[in-house]
């Protein structure tokens, strides 16, 4: 009994002092046999490709297919798929087998920003802003107008960072995510336009009018108004009766007609 419980104890032991053997010798006598990349979500969102990846790896680091794991950097791999904006994060290793991975998360995107003065971007649920590419048109609200998309926001920096200022942006990012988190506005809403002043006009799917908001102070409220105002005026006048509906005074409703 005591030689069996010796043994189990030894059991531990060889293999911490086998493992950096056997590691070593994998590390430096396997060879990559192959790349596969995964990117997650793709069903959902289709902002770059597989061929992207690939194509961008091999311009950065050459043919990685035959080269031993010892020769491959996979910090310096994951550093260039951090250059992907469309990307959240992705991870990068090599399996027993000697397949590198590539696995790639992608970016959620809420909004569609289209200023006025040019440019067409996303902006995801962290705030982040990306160029829109061909590949692929998800259906979002869509803001335009006087908008500014900075050159920080180019480079990475979020529109709810604490170093942009003054920016609408930040104010629109929350708007949207209120109206995404409801779902009679996120039906009702199409697209956000913000005019010199940095008021706010709403364009709905249904009823053929516009809606000032004026400016975002107090959004939610005025579109608690709003909602009582589609529920119980309305259908009783009709959705086509006011060319205007204006929220920007507080706690208060005025229209215009058409």
């Amino acid at each position: 009994m005591k030689i069996a419980v010796r043994i189990l104890l030894l059991i531990p032991s060889l293999y911490l002092a086998i493992a950096p053997v056997w590691y070593s010798h994998w590390h430096n006598t396997k060879v990559c046999k192959r790349i596969e990349i995964k990117i997650v979500d793709s069903a959902d969102y289709y902002f770059v490709t597989k061929r992207d990846i690939m194509n961008t790896v091999l311009n950065r680091h050459g043919s990685l297919v035959g080269k031993t794991v010892k020769d491959i950097n996979i910090d310096a791999i994951e550093e260039t798929m951090s250059g992907f904006r469309e990307l959240k994060s992705a991870e990068v290793y090599i399996s027993i087998d000697g397949v590198l991975h590539i696995v790639a998360d992608q970016r959620t995107p809420v909004m569609r920003v289209m200023p006025s003065n040019g440019g067409d971007y996303y902006i995801d649920d962290e705030g982040v802003v990306m160029r829109r590419r061909n590949l692929y048109t998800p259906r979002l609200h869509i803001v335009g107008g006087n908008i500014n998309i900075s050159q920080a926001m180019l480079s990475g920096v979020s529109v709810l960072d604490t170093s942009i200022k003054n920016s609408i942006l930040k104010d629109i990012f929350y708007l949207v995510d209120h109206i995404n988190r409801d779902g009679f506005w996120s039906a009702q809403i199409d697209q956000i336009y913000v005019d010199m002043h940095d008021e706010i006009d709403l364009i709905p799917r249904v009823g053929n009018h516009v809606i000032h908001l004026g400016s975002p102070e107090e959004f939610q409220d005025k579109l608690r108004y709003l909602r009582v105002f589609y529920d119980k005026v309305l259908p009783e006048v009709g959705w086509d009766k006011y060319s205007l509906i204006n929220l920007a005074y507080k706690d208060q409703i005025v229209c215009r007609k058409r």
